[in-house]
């Protein structure tokens, strides 16, 4: 099975430790928010910082984003005090969290990036309010697209979101 596989289906759940040590599960569908999980390479190398850093700006800058309309977590194989630095140094205002045994990469379908050299595919998931995989994004050299690709996604998924409220109020 891959990731693609996992497309218009439930997204899994996982616990991993977040950038301070500290259990934080990913329940899809829990709260009804949108979840823009992306998984990168390696923190502090020039694209996995590039992205993260474009999350973070996201966040602070984009409407779409704003006002606890959407989860963004950010998840790589570094380790639990290689992530608590690379938190720490970029600013990052999201949960940030380390799948050292490969767990998020296994339940997620997240393939090797670079040809193989890399143990994460650059894996951007769209995970809407109920929990289903809407679409992915795998596009290892492309670190700029996946805060886009979030961004349009997530202004999709607000505007279903709209349309299905007055339906619902006009029963």
């Amino acid at each position: 099975m891959t990731w693609k596989e996992l497309i218009g289906k439930q997204a899994p759940s996982v616990t991993l430790s977040n950038y301070d040590g500290e259990s934080y599960t990913i329940t899809p569908g829990k709260d009804g928010l949108p979840i823009a999980l992306f998984f990168f390479p390696k923190a502090f190398t020039y694209g996995c910082t590039r992205e993260a850093c474009q999350f973070r700006d996201a966040l602070a800058e984009r409407e779409v984003f704003k006002d606890e309309r959407a989860v963004v977590i950010g998840v790589s194989p570094d380790s639990v005090a290689t992530q608590k630095s690379f938190v720490e140094k970029e600013k990052l205002t999201y949960p940030v969290l380390s799948d050292e045994k490969f767990e998020a990469r296994d339940a997620f379908k997240v393939g090797k990036g670079m040809f193989g050299l890399a143990d994460y595919a650059r894996t951007t998931f769209i995970i809407d309010g109920k929990g289903v995989v809407r679409d992915v994004m795998d596009a290892t050299i492309n670190y700029g697209g996946h805060s886009k690709f979030v961004t349009k996604w997530l202004e999709k998924l607000q505007k279903e979101k709209g349309q299905e409220a007055p339906a619902a109020e006009s029963k």
